[in-house]
């Protein structure tokens, strides 16, 4: 029998630095909730929006591996290996942080917020060579369909991280339904909608709600709207 664990939408940390707008699904900074820790290795979702012409200045990071996804606008990144990059929506960014590295985002526009996930997963090994990366998806291919965005391999689809981890994201329309089977045992998935009614085998899901659902190997995502939603696929063990 799988075991589940939902967070409705508004049930979230909710922090407004009136620059940022965050919301967080895990405790974060001065969220903290010790219900919600941690989803097996995904450790954070945030939620961001971050004014026009505003941002996080340079900080450091170590021992994680730290995927951003831009939802709106155009956010420029800059690190201490050198690296400056603007992405947008369509781009996946990841980070390795792994022995420290330090870094900065901000709203590259001064007349629009951007939008995005901030994403932090426990890494497999520690203290590795820091690395960043980022590619720009079709959109195309997740009309319908899952669109792997993350995992374990750099040859695969997606970027890849130093975890046995799996993402997609998808945009399907009102009726579409598939089965999704993990890709290693022992792994739990964690179900974000963007926007849209979902169902999860019989859970109804709505804008914003997580669901963490672990002690299976299959799952049935069924769209009662047209909805947009990640997936991530992530260990369960400390």
């Amino acid at each position: 029998m799988s075991k589940t664990i939902l967070h409705l939408a508004d049930t979230r940390g909710d922090a407004n630095h009136g620059w940022l707008h965050s919301k967080h699904s895990f405790s974060f900074a001065n969220y903290y909730n010790p219900e919600r820790m941690h989803f097996g290795m995904l450790r954070v979702l945030n939620d961001d929006t971050v004014a026009a012409g505003m941002g996080f200045g340079a900080h450091p990071h170590d021992n994680m591996e730290i995927i951003s996804i831009p939802l709106e606008g155009d956010l420029e990144h800059k690190d201490s290996m050198g690296n400056v990059a603007v992405i947008r929506d369509g781009d996946i960014q990841v980070m390795s942080a792994g022995s420290g590295i330090q870094h900065s985002e901000y709203n590259k526009n001064k007349d629009r917020v951007v939008k995005f996930l901030q994403i932090w997963v426990f890494p497999d090994q520690r203290n590795v060579t820091p690395r960043y990366d980022q590619i720009t998806l079709d959109k195309a291919d997740r009309k319908n369909k899952l669109q792997q965005i993350v995992s374990p391999k750099a040859e695969d689809a997606g970027v890849w991280i130093h975890q046995n981890a799996w993402f997609h994201l998808a945009d399907f329309e009102q009726g579409i339904t598939v089965d999704y089977t993990f890709k290693a045992d022992g792994n739990g998935l964690y179900v974000f909608v963007l926007k849209g009614d979902l169902k999860i085998d019989e859970q109804p899901l709505h804008t914003r709600d997580g669901l963490g659902i672990w002690e299976t190997n299959r799952v049935r995502i069924s769209a009662d709207s047209n909805t947009e939603f990640l997936l991530m696929e992530v260990p369960m063990g400390t």
